[in-house]
């Protein structure tokens, strides 16, 4: 009984990525994109924080569903008003130099903060994979 159990499953794995293979899909679990990390700093004072500042987003490769972006880990008393989704479509680096376009921007207001560096990690999410790269915020007496 166990042997026909387990060509059944075997039967019905085989049919299932065959209908997949030919479909011409790919899994929901592999991204087709990639949030790219530019190891984003920013300084700010300790007295003043930064009310209205932003970090940037490129998304790149493929997606078919809008990807939202933001920003998780936030310094204490921090806020953020979340990120410009991007819309289904695709980026990719220009061939002739390397370059990005920045298809993302997310808004973050810091405030006033005892020195240190602090390291929110920007999020990029199309519901089904959700990718992260550290951004920094070096919090300073003077930035000059």
């Amino acid at each position: 009984m166990k042997t026909i159990h387990r060509a059944a499953r075997l039967a019905l794995g085989a049919i299932a990525g065959l209908t997949l293979a030919l479909s011409g899909t790919t899994p929901a679990s592999a991204a087709t994109w990639e949030l790219r990390d530019f190891q984003q700093r920013i300084c700010v004072t300790s007295s003043g924080g930064h009310p209205g500042t932003y970090f940037v987003a490129a998304v790149v490769g493929t997606w078919s569903t809008t990807v939202q972006i933001g920003l998780q880990n936030l310094p204490p008393g921090s806020t953020s008003a979340g990120g410009t989704p991007i819309a289904p479509g695709s980026n990719y680096p220009d061939p002739s130099d390397g370059s990005t376009t920045i298809n993302g921007f997310v808004q973050i207001s810091i405030p006033p903060l005892p020195v240190g560096v602090y390291t929110p990690l920007l999020t990029a999410s199309d519901r089904t994979e959700t990718q992260s790269v550290p951004v920094t915020i070096n919090v300073k007496e003077s930035c000059y």
